[in-house]
């Protein structure tokens, strides 16, 4: 009788977890914030200032320090080298002159003239190539200086005159005003204050209309055989040759 009770499947246990309904205080729903630390502390009491260790820092990429990176020759100072004479034992050197002159390459009874006193000799050479372009100017390129006109020379020349055109300022046809002329009107036409004359034109010729067709002439004409009005002369006519073996034709006449 006392399973009927319930009903379902639940049944009375123990809770898992603290309940508010057990407490007759808030319970664990507030919490007192604590006076130690630095995050969460009570506003109510006095925080003293708070130091956290930091990680060792990043490598950096290029040190500015020579540090012990580089190894430093134990044989170099502050003044120098530091260190006795060496010797070191090195092959033999390969020429690379394979043809040398034999005694019939050189001439000696041409260095007469370099060792032993003798007279100046000349010979003649062909034109070098700077010859050819060579810019000095030649007899032709230059003028004596006249002696006649006022263009002379280290001479006393007479005075010259000469004849100047006419100046168009300032002239006696000068027009200062710049006034129209009597060529700048224009001209009136008589027929705008006078009677107007009868003018006549020459036309085209005028063709009179009628028929264009072509007619025919007298030499068009034949009255030497016009039969219907004149008898004429028996006429004969050459016909088309019948064959011997062809049968006549035939026609019965009642």
């Amino acid at each position: 009788m006392a399973e009927e009770v319930w009903v379902g499947t639940w049944r009375p246990h123990r809770p898992r977890g603290p309940i508010m309904a057990l407490y007759s205080s808030p319970g664990p729903k507030y919490l007192i914030p604590p006076t130690t630390g630095f995050v969460k502390h009570t506003p109510t009491k006095l925080r003293a200032p708070a130091y956290s260790f930091r990680g060792a820092p990043m490598l950096l990429a290029e040190n500015c320090s020579p540090g012990p990176r580089y190894s430093v020759n134990p044989k170099i100072l502050k003044t120098g080298k530091d260190l006795g004479p060496a010797y070191s034992i090195l092959g033999r050197y390969h020429t690379k002159t394979l043809l040398t002159p034999g005694p019939g390459d050189y001439f000696p009874e041409k260095s007469t003239k370099h060792v032993f006193d003798s007279a100046p000799s000349h010979s003649i050479s062909a034109r070098t190539k700077t010859f050819r372009v060579d810019s000095t100017p030649g007899p032709a390129a230059y003028m004596l200086p006249v002696v006649m006109g006022p263009h002379t020379v280290g001479k006393v020349s007479q005075p010259s005159f000469s004849i100047k055109g006419r100046s168009k300022l300032g002239s006696f046809s000068d027009d200062l005003h710049k006034t129209p002329g009597p060529a700048a009107y224009r001209q009136t036409e008589v027929q705008v204050t006078k009677f107007k004359a009868p003018q006549y034109t020459m036309a085209a010729r005028v063709e009179p209309p009628g028929d264009k067709t072509l007619k025919p002439g007298p030499g068009a004409h034949s009255p030497e055989k016009v039969t219907l009005n004149k008898p004429c002369a028996p006429t004969v006519t050459f016909g088309i040759k019948h064959s011997d073996y062809m049968t006549p034709l035939v026609v019965d006449v009642e």
